[in-house]
């Protein structure tokens, strides 16, 4: 009993510790939410107006203010949207009258299935060449690879999309230049027309990972587990894949999840690029005819995501990290 409470007590620290991070992260949430409310509420114009457009008459206008009940105090309303936002109730398109829900089912479902994609592709290339510039520290396929990924990370997706497109599909014609997966008839194809957008994604995300890796694995690799498995006669594949690389994983996986984190925001942008039908394109739609509730609903659900992988990343971090386990402040 006493062993039990002795453990438990140790816990504790690393209990407090996870539950102040998923604190903090709901506080982010709240003000993140807070922020998207007032920044579509300081618009110009009324709510009811620019719904109706400019050629609305005054009775109709004070019909739909009265329907959409926008004369009750900010606090209100706000409480109204984030409450029927979190029971489910994303609220009704602007243009169409139909539940915004409708609209961001197909769109969700296409960007998950690029982001699951994109990170399929994104955790064995990075580390596999966090690897090889491990092994081949300081030689010039080392410098090479660093500075690539360096150079590409360097460079907005928007621009690594754009550049893509003209030189694998205009110039040299190998890929099609829009990521329209609706026309797709098998998954072949489907991969076939994502190839672009997964290499402009992984271009912006590799380059943290394999520094993380490269640095990690250097240092395991001289570490004296390292040398004992080497004077023992262990061949040098078994070293480096079963004992060094899970000794250096921590860091590359924090890095992934970070990664995993700024892909959320990441997306829409490529997505716009290559007029992907998820989330960024209905959200470039709802922009362009001014439907608020599609803005609204897109921009909380995408603030709620990149904060909860943050916080996973987080949370992983200080599972990974005794420094941060043993932390009391």
């Amino acid at each position: 009993m006493a062993e039990a409470v002795r453990r438990l007590d140790e816990m504790n620290p690393l209990l407090w510790l996870v539950l102040r991070r998923v604190l903090l992260s709901f506080v982010s949430f709240l003000v993140v939410s807070v922020i998207i409310f007032t920044a579509v509420d300081i618009l110009p114009g009324d709510t009811a107006q620019r719904a109706l457009g400019r050629e609305a008459t005054a009775e109709s206008v004070a019909i739909l203010r009265s329907e959409m009940r926008l004369s009750d105090p900010a606090i209100v309303r706000y409480g109204r949207w984030l409450g029927d936002f979190v029971s489910g109730d994303l609220g009704t398109s602007m243009v169409s009258k139909r539940p915004v829900a409708d609209y961001l089912v197909p769109p969700l479902r296409h960007t998950l299935l690029l982001g699951a994609i994109v990170l399929a592709v994104h955790i064995p290339l990075s580390l596999f060449l966090g690897l090889v510039c491990a092994l081949t520290r300081d030689t010039p396929l080392d410098l090479g690879l660093s500075a690539l990924v360096l150079v590409a990370m360097s460079v907005p997706d928007f621009v690594v999309g754009i550049f893509l497109i003209v030189v694998f599909s205009v110039e040299l014609g190998w890929f099609p230049p829009l990521a329209l997966i609706d026309q797709a008839t098998s998954w072949t194809d489907m991969l076939y027309m994502l190839t672009l957008p997964i290499l402009a994604l992984n271009a912006a995300m590799t380059a943290y990972v394999v520094r993380q890796t490269r640095d990690s694995m250097i240092e395991v690799l001289n570490s004296d587990f390292v040398r004992v498995a080497r004077l023992r006669g262990l061949p040098p594949l078994q070293i480096v894949l079963a004992h060094a690389l899970p000794s250096a994983l921590g860091p590359a996986i924090n890095a992934i999840a970070l990664n995993a984190a700024w892909l959320v925001g990441g997306i829409v942008v490529i997505e716009a690029v290559f007029n992907y039908p998820g989330l960024g394109r209905l959200l470039v739609e709802g922009v362009r005819f001014h439907d608020v509730p599609i803005i609204q609903a897109i921009a909380l659900i995408l603030s709620g995501t990149h904060i909860a992988l943050n916080l996973a990343a987080d949370i992983g971090t200080t599972l990974l990290n005794p420094k941060l386990r043993t932390r009391s402040s």
